[in-house]
């Protein structure tokens, strides 16, 4: 039995902002905590939000199955459309692109990894791109898709998929779903801040309208101002601006396209890179850039120019800072979603990051007695998992042959030691290690280090003793099955039009 059950009050968890991350942790909490728990959650409908998260991965799949959430429903309700992987244009260098896919690359023979049997193949030159041995990969760059068991052979795998979405869309959805679980809405402007004298932590709320709002737990969902975790409590920020320089992103929505491809796309530019994210009704675009290196008015004008669709919305301008809060939680404060930190939406890691929070917070689920311990245990964790992602992300910006003087800039940068060591362990044989519970997987980590120009310069002994005629054999059939049932899908247009289209699509 918990405290708030002990003493016959519920335990108050106060949500400070909207948006995805407020609604999403609205919706858990409302989920599953049914009993001993109140949740209330403060915005204010003049204050907006940043709302580009709008590409996700595999895993919000996981959040949105947890709570019931009927899949189809959700499609049609934010204007979905479905994510097979991510494709880097001219990364390493101009003209040339690959895909970072999720699920599989290729089939592991025993304890030895499909990686080390491509590279010995890569190195006696027939082995084709990581690209070509992906079920993923291939039904992107075909513009298909199909949910479910494979349609040719028991043995192929199962694609796995995220979606493009509209992230205000899905945050109405989630309102909506929140509210019905008990979850109340209070409209209104922060404009104060109440602590207990003793403890420090954070007591209640002033709105601008006089009311105040009385917690146990608040959740800070307000963004990079951080209106809890740092304004109040000055939490701290660790800046990683000298590994990812990147301090602006310019954000534009188009007309939708008649094709809408189920991938995002990635091109890098002068100095940084442009998104397309599309979605049934539209197309969300954005370019993130160094403002050391390049205008904003320049960026804005090349940001139109190379629109897929004519633009319904002015560039939006958005400033950050690369980096994460020293202390996630503080105190009886945790932060969520931008408030704890930015990362650049490179990998569609923004709204992951948010669900990662929530179910880290259901797992320790402070009550009133709220214990160092824990908080340290949480932040550690919270570090972890920022530190490798940025390394993932860093090493995009690294591993480039580009002559621009960004570009330059980024590949002579010191790495973290972190990323170092994994560069070179998978330059000399091809070893990539999962560390603990990192988010990106090997094969995620092996897509990325050879799309961007590094490869083994030699192997894994098991895989260097397969005869080159079976080697051979074993690269094409792979390749050869993925073909076969890759064709036997329909375009994702059709596919959404056939299960998931939104009332606007179908009229």
């Amino acid at each position: 039995m918990n405290d708030a059950q002990a003493n016959g009050k519920p335990l108050r968890i106060v949500i400070v902002g909207g948006g995805t991350a407020g609604w999403m942790s609205a919706a858990a909490f409302g989920h599953f905590l049914d009993r001993g728990f109140s949740v209330e959650l403060v915005e204010s409908d003049a204050i907006g939000t940043i709302g580009v998260g709008e590409a996700t991965i595999p895993q919000i799949r996981m959040f949105n199955q947890a709570l019931g959430i009927d899949e189809d429903a959700f499609i049609r309700a934010t204007q979905a459309t479905f994510k097979l992987a991510i494709e880097f244009v001219g990364w390493s260098k101009p003209g040339e692109r690959y895909m970072h896919a999720f699920g599989d690359v290729g089939r592991d023979v025993g304890l030895c990894a499909f990686r080390y049997y491509w590279s010995r193949g890569r190195r006696l030159g027939f082995a084709g791109p990581p690209g070509d041995y992906s079920l993923n990969d291939i039904v992107a760059h075909m513009d298909r898709m199909h949910r479910g068991a494979p349609l040719t052979a028991k043995t192929l795998p199962t694609m796995p998929y995220a979606f493009h979405f509209d992230a205000s869309l899905y945050a109405a959805f989630l309102r909506e779903f929140a509210e019905a679980r008990g979850v109340r809405r209070t409209e209104g402007t922060i404009v104060g801040v109440d602590r207990d004298g003793e403890s420090g932590d954070v007591s209640r709320l002033r709105l601008q309208s006089g009311e105040t709002v009385e917690g146990d737990l608040f959740i800070d969902c307000s963004g990079m101002r951080g209106l809890l975790i740092e304004e109040t409590l000055g939490s701290g920020y660790e800046d990683w601006t000298r590994w990812l320089p990147c301090d602006r992103a310019i954000a534009v929505q188009s007309e939708r396209v008649t094709d809408f491809t189920p991938y995002t796309r990635s091109t890098a530019h002068d100095a940084g890179w442009q998104w397309r994210i599309p979605l049934q009704h539209r197309t969300g675009n954005g370019r993130v850039y160094c403002s050391a290196f390049i205008g904003d008015d320049e960026v804005a004008e090349s940001l139109i120019a190379h629109l897929d669709a004519p633009a319904v919305t002015d560039p939006r301008v958005i400033r950050f800072t690369t980096g994460r809060r020293t202390r996630a939680w503080h105190h009886n404060v945790i932060a969520v979603g931008l408030s704890s930190g930015f990362l650049e939406p490179l990998e569609s890691t923004s709204i992951h990051l948010i669900q990662s929070a929530i179910s880290r917070i259901l797992k320790f689920m402070p009550g009133r007695q709220q214990a160092q311990a824990d908080r340290d245990a949480y932040n550690a964790q919270f570090a972890f998992e920022m530190e490798r992602v940025r390394d993932f992300i860093i090493l995009h910006y690294w591993a480039n042959m580009r002559d621009e003087p960004f570009w330059t800039a980024c590949r002579e940068m010191a790495l973290p030691d972190s990323l170092g060591h994994r560069i070179e362990l998978f330059r000399a044989n091809g070893h990539i290690f999962r560390d603990a519970d990192e988010l990106f997987s090997e094969v995620a980590w092996f897509q990325v280090l050879v799309g961007q120009g590094i490869e083994p310069a030699g192997g894994h002994a098991v895989a260097e003793a397969i005869p080159e005629a079976e080697l051979r054999e074993y690269l094409e059939t792979i390749h050869a099955l993925y073909m076969r049932e890759a064709q036997r899908y329909s375009s994702q247009a059709d596919y959404i039009a056939s299960h998931c289209a939104a009332p606007e699509l179908m009229r």
